[in-house]
């Protein structure tokens, strides 16, 4: 394989957000009176809204207020990140410096929105690492269909087939091997199961691992 162009997940590959999303998705829906846990926010990782609208509504009923919720939940958010600040994932910055030094292309696929994207990825300083960002926002249906990756790759002027994209969610998986990238996950909250390991080129640890994918 001959790969020119790498494309990120943000949350939970380059920013260690996910395990917040959760944490707070399972707050702002407890404060409705909504009982969801763990399992019922990972679903929704990476999901564009109409589709992780659907999902809650399938756990939670039609009455579920999914924009009540969601504006909670970045509430909360904000308050802790305000507070607390953003990591980095392990590697991130190393690896996108390698990157950078080798004459990859770089770009972001992301479900969250354009501003705090920009906004995240500069607050710990690798926003200057990536040629393009494209958000869920930016393209007609987000993850689990491949639209943002297919738009990710030609903002990069790429084939799919020349871009490796990294994915910590299954949502996010099904997205970049549907647009026929050389999919790699670096899992996050849980571990792929026999279906999503089918689809993915390789499962690797870490963020210093796919370097090494590129080395081979």
């Amino acid at each position: 394989m001959e790969i020119k162009g790498i494309v990120f997940d943000m949350d939970g590959v380059v920013l260690d957000t996910e395990k917040l999303y959760i944490r707070f998705w399972c707050e702002a829906a407890d404060f409705y009176g909504y009982p969801m846990e763990r399992y019922h926010a990972l679903a929704i990782r990476s999901m564009a809204r109409p589709f992780a609208i659907e999902k809650l509504k399938s756990f939670f009923g039609q009455d579920f207020d999914y924009y009540a919720v969601h504006q909670k939940r970045i509430d909360l958010m904000d308050k802790y990140i305000s507070e607390n600040g953003i990591e980095k994932k392990p590697y991130a910055e190393e690896l996108l410096s390698f990157l950078k030094d080798n004459g990859y292309k770089t770009a972001i696929a992301t479900a969250t929105a354009p501003e705090r994207t920009e906004k995240y990825l500069k607050q710990v300083g690798l926003y200057k690492y990536f040629d393009k960002v494209v958000c869920a926002s930016m393209v007609k249906q987000g993850k689990p269909k491949p639209d943002i990756y297919l738009r990710a790759c030609s903002e990069l002027q790429l084939k799919p087939k020349e871009c490796m994209a990294i994915e910590d969610s299954p949502n996010g998986i099904r997205s970049a091997s549907g647009a026929g990238c050389v999919t790699v996950m670096v899992p996050d909250q849980d571990e792929p199961n026999e279906e999503i390991r089918s689809i993915t080129y390789s499962v690797v640890k870490n963020l210093n691992e796919v370097k090494n994918l590129l080395l081979k």
